[in-house]
């Protein structure tokens, strides 16, 4: 409540008195369970009612990773909302007088989702203070994660030295893994070789994420023996591959349009007794696109709940962009239908690509249904893009409105599974959450692998 009279006095009077009734109607409600509330948080982006929804939450069921989830939603609505004082601002406030560590490290998490990492320091160095001493390596790897998060890559061996110093932390293994994943992004191989080799003078032995981000991160620099070279050595230390390091492999062959060399990842799988799942199956979806082979591409789709999987994102996002890139719009309109009774929209620049498409293919009654149907879903705040595409197209009515060809029905979306451990919950990424459609949407290069697993690692189109 406190968090949300300071962002009332930040607003005009005509915001703060629409804000004030929203806030009073919730009062009288109900409190929210945290389940609850982020499922209607995924798909609130009004920056204030997701405030609101936020304050509302009974804070008796309130876990750490459910304070991450919560609040990083709703300071992310108001970071693509211009109003990064105002997230600031509810930042803060949920950090109290004595916070706990895995309190803390929730919210400095949360700095991650409204692009505050220096907010983030600040906040640490505030509540170091009133922690346990010694402190723990829990905090200091959310810290350290949320400059990973924010592309600050190069301020993290420099933090790692001078605050595990100041405050007499002793760095784990998933500090280091932070660390190798900062040198991995900006290239520095060798500095990663190193972090493992320091980590072995100090006894503690290179961890599966570790060797899955050096591996991904010579694939992507097409440093194909290297990477082999490093799996090689991953089992030699006694590191079994998991999930996320099959799907790094599966992404290597999957963006390269080698769907046989997909398959064979996926025989390697089961052979170790690893089942693919949703992401390897977007690469092998991916593959056989690049390959031109369209029909075995949506057939796997189709046949994804047979494999007791479900779509997400990325698999929306990717399929619709190839399928309207290959011509195939009566699939890619059903596909988009479907990404959006689950709320999983795919990112502005893929969307711009599928209404051009249609409306110079003389589908422009689809294709204002297709405006239309995603203008309904955001804030007036994050249509600048739509509402400039809908003008070169000429869909501008002189009132204003896009006349929809048909409307689309939404379903409740799926809510996502907390981290189940604290260790998940320095390091999940925000990248799981739901991809809001705006202009801000068009960072659309290709990522690297996305991890199935709770430890962060580099991401990918799946």
């Amino acid at each position: 409540m406190a968090a949300l009279a300071s962002l009332l006095r930040r607003r005009s009077s005509l915001r703060a008195d629409v804000l004030l009734r929203t806030l009073c109607a919730t009062a009288t409600a109900p409190p929210l369970t945290s389940s609850a509330a982020k499922t209607r948080l995924r798909r609130e982006y009004d920056a204030d009612r997701a405030v609101s929804l936020l304050e509302a939450i009974d804070t008796a069921s309130l876990s750490a990773g459910s304070t991450r989830h919560a609040l990083s939603l709703a300071a992310r609505r108001l970071t693509r909302a211009g109003r990064h004082a105002d997230a600031e601002a509810l930042l803060s406030s949920h950090i109290p007088a004595s916070p706990t560590e895995p309190h803390l490290s929730a919210i400095l998490c949360s700095y991650a989702s409204a692009g505050l990492p220096e907010k983030a320091l600040e906040a640490f160095r505030s509540a170091a203070p009133s922690l346990p001493s010694p402190i723990s390596p829990m905090p200091f790897n959310a810290l350290l994660s949320a400059f990973v998060r924010c592309r600050r890559h190069l301020r993290v061996p420099v933090l790692f030295e001078e605050l595990s110093k100041e405050f007499s932390i002793t760095p784990n293994a998933i500090s280091y893994a932070i660390l190798v994943k900062a040198h991995c992004m900006v290239r520095h191989d060798a500095k990663a070789h190193e972090v493992i080799a320091r980590m072995r003078e100090e006894g503690i032995s290179p961890t599966t994420t570790i060797y899955t981000t050096m591996i991904d991160s010579m694939y992507k620099q097409k440093k194909v023996e290297e990477a082999r070279t490093l799996w090689k050595q991953m089992l030699e230390s006694g590191c079994k591959p998991d999930h996320a390091t099959y799907n790094v492999k599966a992404m290597h062959h999957g963006l390269n349009g080698k769907p046989e060399g997909v398959l064979q990842v996926m025989a390697e799988m089961e052979a170790d007794g690893v089942k693919p799942d949703t992401i390897t199956y977007n690469f092998l979806m991916t593959a056989y696109c690049k390959d031109g082979k369209m029909e075995d591409a949506k057939a796997l789709y189709r046949s994804l709940g047979d494999k007791g999987c479900s779509a997400n994102a990325a698999t929306y996002k990717h399929m619709l962009a190839a399928l309207f890139a290959h011509g195939d719009f009566d699939t890619a309109l059903e596909i988009f239908r479907e990404s959006m009774s689950k709320h999983k929209v795919p990112d502005f620049k893929t969307m711009k690509g599928f209404v051009e498409g249609l409306a110079k293919g003389g589908r422009v009654a689809e294709a204002k249904e297709v405006i239309y149907v995603v203008m309904k879903k955001f804030p007036d705040t994050m249509l600048s893009g739509w509402k400039k595409l809908e003008k070169e197209l000429g869909f501008c009515s002189d009132n204003g409105d896009t006349t929809p060809h048909a409307e689309c029905t939404a379903e409740e979306p799926v809510s996502e599974a907390e981290p189940a451990t604290t260790e998940a919950l320095e390091l999940k990424d925000s990248a799981a959450e739901e991809t809001g459609v705006s202009e801000e949407s068009d960072d659309d290069e290709t990522p690297s692998p996305e991890t199935s697993t709770d430890e962060e690692v580099p991401r990918g189109p799946a």
